[in-house]
């Protein structure tokens, strides 16, 4: 499933295409995704322009005029890519279209259709019922050390799996959390509230925290990941997978100069996890 870094790119590419644009005419060519669609989708959209596109966690949102908000999730498979065709002919997955007012086409295709495509009114976004229990973002001055440890202090289980929790901090997927975990030379293994130790502040939270970032904020540069079906509205694959640390490296030698371990693979909450056994003790 696509994570934060290739959600936000696919945000950049969805902005430079769409703002300042309308949708001249909205098509389904289904009833709806993981979720029916909303029943006055194509008449709400049609003749709306759109004004910018955010990203809340894993979530896109396209803000258009009269206060009209379109959320997407790409789920697993799931892509928005722009013909300049002027008669699109869609293919079998293709499950909706968006005509443009310059005359391109937007198409959302999603062979699994595991994706979300709903509407909210702009400025509610806190409430919609896929957004009002998310955490902080990982790439705002609101996510610090000492957030991260009052929201792990309490908490029991593995490091790995609690950085995965959505309640906790939004956006960092398996992939990243493997590579941030070994970044700060933390076991995937270690007690979350370990991490965050008994002061305010825990030196490994401290150290895990600026790791997130670093390896979120690489990874957009890069595009994000192509792991399967990821690519981003022109098509193009991301390159992160070629900087992978630990990541799908089980049995190779770990990439630091002075350790002469292998990485190791490990199954936490169903995920693999990928780890360096004297790196990350």
């Amino acid at each position: 499933m696509p994570e934060l870094p290739e959600v936000e790119t696919v945000r950049k590419g969805l902005e430079r295409y769409l703002q300042g644009r309308t949708f001249r005419q909205v098509i389904l060519r289904r009833d709806g995704l993981r979720f029916p669609f909303p029943k006055n989708l194509a008449a709400t959209l049609t003749g709306k322009t759109v004004q910018k596109v955010e990203r809340r966690a894993k979530y896109l949102l396209i803000h258009m005029t009269d206060n009209v908000t379109m959320l997407g999730h790409l789920g697993m498979t799931g892509s928005f890519v722009f013909s300049a065709e002027e008669e699109y002919q869609p293919s079998r997955h293709d499950h909706l279209l968006f005509k443009l007012s310059d005359g391109s086409t937007m198409v959302y295709n999603d062979p699994r259709r595991f994706g979300v495509i709903d509407l909210l009114q702009t400025g509610a976004e806190k409430e919609h019922r896929l957004l009002a229990h998310l955490g902080p973002e990982p790439l705002t001055s609101d996510w610090q050390a000492g957030v991260f440890c009052e929201a792990i202090r309490h908490k029991q289980g593995a490091i790995k799996t609690t950085i995965l929790d959505q309640k906790v901090v939004v956006g960092v997927g398996n992939i990243y959390a493997c590579e941030a975990l070994f970044m700060s030379r933390i076991s995937p293994r270690r007690k979350a509230s370990s991490v965050a130790g008994k002061k305010a502040t825990g030196i490994r939270a401290k150290r895990l925290v600026e790791a997130v970032k670093l390896v979120l904020q690489e990874a957009i540069e890069a595009g994000g990941s192509t792991l399967q079906d990821f690519q981003d509205v022109e098509g193009k694959a991301g390159y992160f997978a070629h900087q992978f640390q630990v990541y799908d490296r089980e049995g190779k030698e770990c990439v630091r100069d002075e350790c002469s371990s292998t990485i190791r693979r490990i199954v936490q909450a169903g995920r693999s996890t990928f780890y360096c056994p004297t790196c990350q003790r």
